[in-house]
């Protein structure tokens, strides 16, 4: 091929004859897309929407053509924008990730996802657990997603053309066969020493509390306080079924308590929603639990069983109080049930 003489730029028929001189005749199926646009052609290639006229001269290259950095032609790298999109797209992620992981904080209705703020040390960690999986469910949620999105954006359809076929990847097949049993079993592992701490008892409670379900009320009894003389021969407080008064149950705040559960007729289910725990009071059947509470206050238990008419009437009060207020308001029902008094 002859090389081309420089001549001075002309307009357009200038450029149609240099590129004539150089291009065969391709026929109706149009230029060679591979081919390269000569430097001193002053070809700019147009945008996308913008339609050439026959006689413009100008061979816009295809999407594989790489110009010379002399050519003039002027076109952005492919690349920036998607780049651009990519960095906000994990921007975006990363920082909601870290809005739900700082949320931990800070404990109101919305970090507790629902639940109630808890007054045991028990809760506390059971809330800990509800918030780390949701935590994890997030972050899976956001990977997930994330990858959903990517494909659309960055891997949407372009052409006609069949996109390369894999059939298979070893890495990525294992990759999404292992990565599910990890995340499995570290559920597995903190669910497990949770539970484990939850139902946890100690030998040597400081309070017991026999707590006795009947339709439809309560009877909450305190061995380690004996009342002599007395019929039941400890400290206890019977409700009565509704409309009587509602049973009251005195704890200690910072001491720890032991609850054993009894039933004198049908199921019920001994459920303090502070507690964030509930434990089914079954007929000729004890069950127990132990808690520690950390934060004084009135609160309201519930029967959660359905045990008859009045079931949802089946409530008692809970009263949280330092060590001292306790030992005093034992001490006034001891009194007052050996003189014979109401309890």
């Amino acid at each position: 091929m002859s090389p081309i003489r420089r001549e001075p730029r002309t307009g357009r028929a200038s450029i149609a004859r240099r590129l004539a001189a150089i291009v065969p005749d391709s026929g109706p199926a149009g230029p060679d897309p591979g081919l390269r646009v000569p430097a001193d052609s002053g070809c700019v290639p147009p945008g996308p929407a913008t339609r050439l006229s026959p006689d413009s001269g100008c061979v816009p290259p295809s999407a594989t053509a790489r110009l010379p950095e002399d050519s003039g032609c002027v076109s952005p790298p492919p690349d920036g924008p998607r780049r651009s999109r990519g960095r906000r797209v994990l921007s975006a992620t990363a920082l909601g990730l870290l809005v739900i992981a700082l949320s931990g904080c800070t404990s109101n209705q919305f970090t507790r996802l629902g639940w109630p703020d808890p007054i045991t040390k028990q809760g506390k960690v059971m809330l800990t657990l509800w918030q780390g999986s949701w935590i994890a469910a997030f972050a899976v949620g956001a990977v997930v997603w994330g990858l959903i999105i990517w494909a659309c954006i960055f891997h949407r359809k372009r052409s006609d053309d069949l996109p390369p076929q894999v059939r298979y990847n070893l890495p990525i097949e294992i990759t999404y066969t292992v990565v599910p049993f990890i995340m499995i079993a570290v559920l597995f592992y903190f669910t497990a020493r949770d539970e484990n701490y939850v139902n946890a008892e100690s030998s040597h409670p400081d309070v017991m509390i026999n707590v006795t379900g009947f339709q439809w009320s309560w009877q909450f009894s305190y061995p380690q306080y004996k009342v002599p003389g007395s019929a039941a021969g400890e400290v206890t407080v019977t409700g009565r079924p509704y409309p009587g008064p509602l049973p009251v149950l005195v704890m200690p705040k910072n001491e720890t308590v032991k609850f054993t559960l009894n039933s004198l007729d049908v199921v019920h289910s001994f459920w303090i929603p502070e507690f964030v725990f509930k434990r089914d009071v079954i007929p000729d059947h004890t069950n127990s639990f132990q808690v520690t509470a950390t934060k004084t206050g009135t609160y309201t238990g519930h029967c959660t069983e359905l045990c008859g008419v009045y079931h949802s009437l089946m409530l008692f009060k809970v009263q949280v109080v330092t060590p001292q207020q306790f030992r005093a308001y034992m001490a006034a029902k001891q009194a007052q049930q050996q003189a014979g008094g109401v309890q």
